[in-house]
């Protein structure tokens, strides 16, 4: 083709592009996975930016050849179809995040994801123990369905690299049992340091066959793991089910929450202790005691700490 012809049809673009105009407004785009350079900018035209027509002759004849990428993009008043070309190209998407804590119960991701308006689609609960605790990235549109995958795949990674380094210490048998204990850990300590210590302490009661008595356990088939806001009554103690492990010898049927990659690898590898009881101090942390005697002492200790400190009655 002539040098010549190639120079008018620049110039035709460039000029097209600049009648165009920017974005007259702000603006929050998709971009959907597989979309072409035709389908983005039609997508920027529906919304009222720039016209379709400027934005494939701006990446026709001035973009790099790098791809667009899918995500949602904030369209700043002003942009024009130059500008919003190497931003769709930049993969610089807003980043809309949703947070599952670290022992969080899946009736309670459940509720998060429902209340989410930008996601979209109905989802069951989701297994208890099979998401991941983290930050998870979203788009507007998505379904919670494609959330609630990413965050199971992320939990079946980690624990699949944590069983690979399990050590001969845990008492754990298989994922089921992994998952079941690193809930009781989770929801038992706040403090990262004790976590070891605590998977430690239930490791050395179920090889002796005594009850863990964790009252998590407890409050589980009363509200699924939601906090119960009051105090355990003593029917609640006695019950028995198939989660309860005051009135039961072992692990409970399956987990109670949604444990952290700390938690299970703590009882993939619990401390070698020999320690047998504890007793909360009332700042998330825990006394440890050896023997049943040392315990007492150490209830009525912390126990009064407590009262003292107008914490207990």
């Amino acid at each position: 083709m002539h040098p010549f012809r190639w120079l008018t049809i620049a110039i035709f673009a460039l000029l097209l592009t600049a009648c165009s105009g920017g974005a007259p407004k702000d603006a929050e785009i998709v971009v959907p996975p597989g979309a072409s350079i035709a389908k983005a900018g039609q997508i920027l035209e529906e919304a009222g930016l720039v016209s379709a027509s400027s934005f494939r002759n701006e990446a026709r004849f001035f973009g790099s050849d790098d791809p667009i990428k899918p995500g949602e993009y904030k369209i700043e008043k002003g942009m024009d179809a130059g500008d919003i070309l190497e931003l769709f190209q930049s993969g610089k998407t807003i980043q809309r995040l949703v947070m599952i804590p670290e022992g969080m119960p899946s009736i309670m991701v459940w509720e998060r994801l429902m209340a989410e308006p930008r996601l979209k689609g109905e989802i069951p609960v989701p297994a208890e123990g099979s998401i991941l605790p983290d930050s998870y990235a979203f788009t507007t549109g998505e379904s919670r369905a494609a959330v609630v995958k990413r965050m199971q795949a992320a939990m079946d990674k980690a624990f699949n690299e944590l069983w690979a380094k399990r050590t001969p210490r845990t008492a754990v048998k298989d994922r089921n049992q992994a998952m079941t204990l690193a809930s009781i850990v989770e929801k038992e300590t706040g403090v990262a340091a004790e976590r070891r210590t605590v998977a430690g302490v239930y490791t050395n009661r179920l090889g002796v066959g005594m009850r863990l008595q964790a009252d998590p356990t407890i409050i589980y088939p009363i509200t699924r793991g939601k906090p119960l806001g009051r105090r355990i009554l003593r029917s609640e103690i006695q019950a028995v089910n198939g989660y309860n492990t005051y009135s039961m010898i072992g692990l409970p049927q399956g987990p109670i929450a949604n444990p952290g990659k700390a938690s299970i690898a703590a009882v993939l590898d619990p401390e070698a202790n020999d320690y047998l009881f504890f007793v909360a101090k009332g700042d998330g942390g825990h006394v440890f005691a050896r023997t049943l005697a040392d315990h007492n002492a150490n209830v009525q200790k912390w126990y009064q700490l407590r009262r003292d400190r107008g914490e207990m009655e």
